[in-house]
Formats: C-alpha cells, sequence, structure tokens
C-alpha cells in the first residue's frame, strides 16, 4: 500500500463549481492512485451550512479535503470535522486570488500573513493525525521575489507543515479576474525548483501550465509531485496512462467505454431530490477529447442531459451514437482502402 506522499506524484487540482464528488468518483475510475481533492470548502459553510459539504464517495480514497480559512480555532474544528469524515488529508487554501475569497481574508491574500497560516497549521496538527498541507502561489501583487516567497514557506514548516502544493504563479489581487490569474502572471518553474532544492526535507508539488504525463515526469526531477487541473478536466482520459506511466504499476486500465458503463451505473444508484442524469455528465464532456465521434459525445450530453426530462439514459444513448459514429468513419475508411 502506497504512502500519501507516494500518491502525491501526480494529484488533481481542487477546482471550485468542478471537482465535486462525481467527478472525483469518474476521476477515480481512470487511476486508483493519484490523489484527488476536493472544491474548497470554506470554513463558514462547514461550520454554519446546512449542506453536507463533505459528502463523498468511499471510492475515491485517497481524497484529500481543500479548506478555506484564517481563524485557527475554526480550521481546526474543520479538520476534526473532515478526519471524522474520513478524509485522508486536509490542504490549507493559500492560492485562490478571487475577490470572494480575499475579502473573507483567506486564499492567495494569506501569502502577505505567513504567521496566520502557520498558527492554523498549529491548531489543525493539534487536533488530528491526517496530514495538514498547504496549497500557495510564489507570490502575490508586488510581492514577487524568491526570498519573500521562501520566508513563507519557512515560517508555515516551521509550524509544522511539510507538505506545499506551489501553482508557480504570482497573483494579482487588484486588477486580474481569478481566470485571467491562472493564465496571464507568467509561470516561473525555478522558482518552485530552487524552494525543493533549498528545502530537500519538504514535500513540493508543483502546479501549473502542466499539460502532458512527458510533462509530469521532466517535473518529478526537481519536485516530489506534479498536480494537474484544467487539462485533467479537458482531456480525463490522459489519466488512464498515470497509474503505469508515472506510478509504475502494469494494471490494465478501463477503456471508454467501460467507464461510461461503470458511470451509468453509478448515476442510476443516486436517489436524491433534484438529482438529474447531466450533474454527473457534465464531467465526461471530454472523455472523448481527440477520439472519433468526441464531438457527437459532447453535444449528446449537452442537449439530452438538462431541461425537464432529461434522459435517464443519457450515457448509454450518448455511448450508442459515438460507436455508430465510430463505425462509419471505420467502414468509409475501409472502403477507401478497398
Amino acid at each position: 500500500m502506497q504512502s500519501l506522499a507516494e500518491h502525491r506524484k501526480f494529484s488533481v487540482a481542487p477546482m471550485l463549481d468542478w471537482t465535486d464528488r462525481h467527478c472525483r468518483y469518474f476521476l477515480r475510475l481512470l487511476s486508483g492512485n493519484a490523489l484527488l481533492y476536493t472544491e474548497m470548502v470554506t470554513t463558514g459553510a462547514l461550520i454554519y451550512g446546512k449542506g453536507d459539504y463533505l459528502a463523498f464517495n468511499e471510492q475515491e480514497h485517497p481524497v484529500a479535503l481543500q479548506l478555506g480559512g484564517s481563524d485557527a480555532g475554526d480550521m481546526a474544528r474543520c479538520a476534526v470535522m473532515a478526519q471524522e469524515r474520513g478524509y485522508d488529508e486536509v490542504n490549507i487554501n493559500v492560492g485562490c486570488p478571487s475577490d470572494r475569497v480575499k475579502n473573507g481574508s483567506f486564499g492567495a491574500c494569506l501569502m502577505a500573513q505567513p504567521e496566520v497560516v502557520a498558527a492554523s497549521v498549529k491548531a489543525m496538527q493539534a487536533e488530528v493525525d491526517i496530514p495538514v498541507t498547504v496549497k500557495c502561489r510564489i507570490g502575490i501583487d508586488d510581492m514577487d521575489e524568491y526570498h519573500a516567497f521562501a520566508q513563507f514557506v519557512e515560517t508555515v514548516a516551521n509550524a509544522g507543515c511539510d507538505t506545499f502544493i506551489v501553482h508557480a504563479r504570482k497573483a494579482w489581487l487588484q486588477g486580474l479576474s481569478p481566470k485571467e490569474n491562472r493564465e496571464v502572471p507568467p509561470l516561473n518553474y525555478p522558482r518552485v525548483h530552487q524552494l525543493k532544492a533549498d528545502w530537500p526535507q519538504l514535500n513540493i508539488s508543483i502546479n501549473g501550465g502542466v499539460k502532458t504525463l512527458d510533462a509530469v515526469k521532466e517535473q518529478l526531477n526537481h519536485v516530489d509531485g506534479v498536480m494537474m487541473g484544467r487539462e485533467v478536466y479537458a482531456n480525463p482520459y490522459l489519466m488512464a496512462s498515470v497509474d503505469k506511466e508515472i506510478f509504475k504499476e502494469h494494471s490494465t486500465p478501463l477503456t471508454r467505454r467501460e467507464i461510461v458503463l461503470k458511470m451509468q451505473q453509478y448515476i442510476e444508484t443516486i436517489d436524491e431530490p433534484g438529482f438529474k442524469p447531466w450533474h454527473v455528465a457534465r464531467h465526461m464532456l471530454g472523455l472523448y477529447a481527440g477520439e472519433a465521434g468526441g464531438r457527437i459525445w459532447r453535444r449528446y450530453l449537452s442537449q439530452n442531459g438538462t431541461g425537464k426530462s432529461p434522459d435517464p439514459s443519457l450515457l448509454l444513448n450518448a455511448l450508442d451514437s459515438v460507436e455508430t459514429a465510430q463505425a462509419n468513419v471505420a467502414a468509409f475508411n475501409e472502403s477507401k482502402v478497398g
């Protein structure tokens, strides 16, 4: 059985409105080893909200909760909740640059307050046995020197945190939208590599702009792990090669067809008010990316997964449409050869 540190060699980023429990169940079918993260959940939602923000499927393990907050007492209370529910890790969000996060005094703005993050780490670790980790940027606004970044890490590491996931871009808290902050500030991989060189005892994962497993392997020459986000969401089947390519396992991955059948079965097990197959299918739009029938797959799901009377056999019927298109392409190609 692999340790959590080993699972961190490849992880899927916490993505707001994307990496919900349905998405994570889907991604787990593709890789048994990748570490999965929840969407960010705030301490306020967990303590005062009426919904169950900690629900997940046992099949998702290993899975980490990403937590947004800055009050050490609240963070510790929520870490206990996460451990009691069975999460494998709790991660502190020090990277999200949205105004909503900034106004709540958590997210990327906390990079300017390392002592606040350190206090949360201490309080959380005093109450739970699961790892407490931090996801951060390399800087914010005019705080854009390696010294300031290293000082943040040193302060938090001295409080007991030994694992950092670093988005290798700084964040502009003024003037850029959250989307722009994922794309406009330039990537600075060497700064993260330098952090690992200076702090070899820390577990350092890198995030941002990595789009292929070859690029993952290159990064693993410099850091302990790689976190991918948007590319996994757009082209999820790349994860079918993660266990072999990154974790050196020889198991045979599920085919796209097998995944569709399992996800249809999953949909049929859900009995919740207001649930629609689209709540699952929306995470699967990219399953056939780059394949014949990929556009048909996306269009069928989008057109038939929503509305007042959604198709209960949505995935199966979409699969039929794709396989019919693929058979037609194969027959046409065969006729040309003949």
